[in-house]
Formats: structure tokens, sequence, C-alpha cells
């Protein structure tokens, strides 16, 4: 089979592997359609990020089962399935609880082991979501990233009648812009730095945007004044200017979900520290996509508003291929962040 294989040097190739075979009970084999290239695989490729090399990447993908190993009663062969790519324990105490993001004895498809950047994948029962049959399956590789938002959402209590503030325009941060829209957001801002963004989410139904490379935090503040009770609002960009940001324009009162990984060191100004005390801020993490009942109510919200055709996904996509083409547009990238989703298509 063929396989988008990344190497320690930052090279990324196609190359034909055998295809993976059913070894225990609980294992089951998927044909992989689609899949997509997450921000969190480019260190992984560029910048020796990997558990291990050479490795196969890939775990936002969807395809259909082919095989099942002995011990799977409810998955038969061309069930239409996605990628839940962590598997937690589920036996230490915080799984017990159901936090299930927060086990520390996980394992994770396409980062500890093999992904789903081939034809084919062996994974475990628990690392399926079945898909509804009146979703496309293209539109299943895309569910991991739409819990991501809906994760902060879930840990904020829902988002409805809200006034959600995404900062952060990239993928995830216009599609939790749209699940808050969807699900009933009183109004969504979207703030980012790039014009071209900021476009596609008014085009998406932003009820307004705000380029923060052009404004200050306080002319923003001013804008929202309107908007600045009720507020949640989702840090996606990761970056410690925008996590400033983030406090710097929440209004009284807000829930505050740092949804974005930093790469760098995070420093707050005294003026802004206040902010958090001045307005009674309530500011937490929101760390993978994942709750009780396994995989969670995330995984279902994202599956019946793809069902509903509620999600607008080609806009946010820039490329589709083949596996030469998917390999092409990822080393074209060169550890540049991504414009765009970048997907493979195997079928």
């Amino acid at each position: 089979m063929k396989s988008v294989v990344i190497h320690a040097e930052g090279s990324v190739r196609v190359e034909e592997r055998p295809v993976p075979q059913i070894q225990a009970a609980d294992d089951v084999l998927v044909r992989v359609v689609c899949s997509g290239l997450c921000g969190s695989d480019i260190p992984r490729i560029f910048a020796k990020g990997a558990h291990y090399y050479p490795i196969t990447l890939g775990h936002e993908f969807s395809g259909y089962v082919e095989a099942c190993g002995s011990g799977v009663s409810d998955l038969t062969a061309g069930d239409a399935v996605a990628c839940v790519p962590l598997l937690p324990c589920f036996s230490c105490p915080e799984c017990e609880k159901g936090y299930y993001s927060l086990c520390k004895q996980y394992q994770f498809v396409g980062s500890r082991s093999e992904g789903g950047n081939a034809e084919y994948i062996v994974v475990n029962r628990a690392n399926l979501f079945r898909l509804p049959a009146e979703m496309s399956i293209e539109d299943g590789a895309f569910i991991e990233p739409i819990t991501v938002g809906l994760h902060a959402f879930h840990l904020a209590s829902g988002c409805e009648g809200k006034n959600v503030i995404v900062v952060g325009a990239g993928t995830i941060g216009l599609l939790a812009m749209q699940c808050a829209l969807a699900l009933g957001a009183k109004s969504v801002t979207a703030i980012d730095i790039n014009d071209d963004k900021l476009a596609l989410a008014k085009t998406l139904g932003a009820s307004c945007v705000f380029n923060s490379k052009a404004m200050s935090a306080e002319e923003i503040s001013a804008h929202l004044n309107d908007y600045r009770f009720e507020q949640l609002v989702l840090e996606t960009a990761g970056a410690p200017q925008t996590v400033s940001l983030a406090i710097d324009i929440a209004g009284p009162r807000a829930k505050v979900a740092l949804v974005g990984t930093l790469h760098h060191d995070l420093n707050l100004s005294p003026a802004t520290f206040g902010k958090i005390l001045r307005k009674e801020l309530t500011i937490f993490g929101s760390w993978m996509n994942y709750s009780s009942p396994w995989p969670g109510e995330e995984w279902e919200t994202a599956a019946r508003l793809l069902s509903e055709k509620k999600l607008k996904l080609e806009p946010l996509i820039a490329h589709v291929g083949n596996s030469e083409s998917f390999a092409q547009a990822v080393q074209a990238l060169n550890g540049s962040p991504m414009q765009g989703k970048i997907m493979l298509r195997l079928a």
C-alpha cells in the first residue's frame, strides 16, 4: 500500500508499505478514504517533534471498515468510520472520572503509533467513531478538529445565548465559530491579523470581525461594548500576544478558554493580570476533545452538525490530492503554518 512517510530530516516521501494485519481481538482494519494534516503535525515533520522516525502521521481521517478482530461485534465490513485518535487506558483515576483527555497512560494514533496518511490502518475499536448514514465520508475527516472547539464549549457549559469571541481565525477557530452559530450563540466575533481569514469568517456568519494588528485591544473592546456580558472567549491561535489579547478584550465575568498550544514563554503585564482580577474572569484550559461516555458528546454533536449541513468545510480547504500531491503540498510548507487545510484523498 502507499503510505506518506516522514523521515527525521524533514523529508516527506510516498513509500510502499505492507498492508497492516489484525493482531488482536479488538483490532479493526480500515481502508482510509480521506485524511487531513493537523497543525500539530508540522513540528513532527519539520522540527524533529515526532516520537520516532520514520513515521506515518495522520490522526484526522475517515474511511471504511475492511475487517474486524474476533472481539469486535458492533462494526462490520463497509461501515463508515472516523478516527478517534486518543486511546486512554480507561483504568486510571482520571479515566474512571471520564477525564479521558487527562489520562497520562494514553496512546495516540498518528503520533505514538502509525497514522492514517496511508491506504490502510489497523486501530483499536475504541479509536473509531461510526459515521451517520446521511453524512459524507469525506466530512468524517473533519470530525476530530471540529471537536476541539466543541470540547471548550463542553467545559464552559455550552455556548447557547452567549457572545462568543474567537481569537485566531485558523481552521480550528473557524470551525468553532461555525459550531457556536449552529448551537445558538447570541453573537460570534472573529479576531485575527489576516484580512483574508477575517473576510472568510464574515462570509461564514461572524457577527463582527476585527484585525488585531490594525486595532488596539482598547479599540476592539469599545466595539464589543454591546456584547460585553455573557461572553465566552476562545483563544485558538496559541501565541503569547493572543492570550494577552483574549484577557484584555474579555468582558465582565467572561469565561476565557485557552485552546491554542503555546510554543513561547507567556509573560502577562501587571495591567493585563489586573484585568483578570478586576473583571472577575474565569480562565480555563481546554485539552484535546473527549468526555464521558466515550468518546464524548463533542463527537456526537460534530456528527450531527455535519449531517445537518450546518458547517461549511470547503472554504477551509487549501489543497486536496492523492498521496504524491499531498506529500508535495506538505513538503512545500517547509515548517510554515498552513493557510488552509491540506487533505489527502485516497479513493
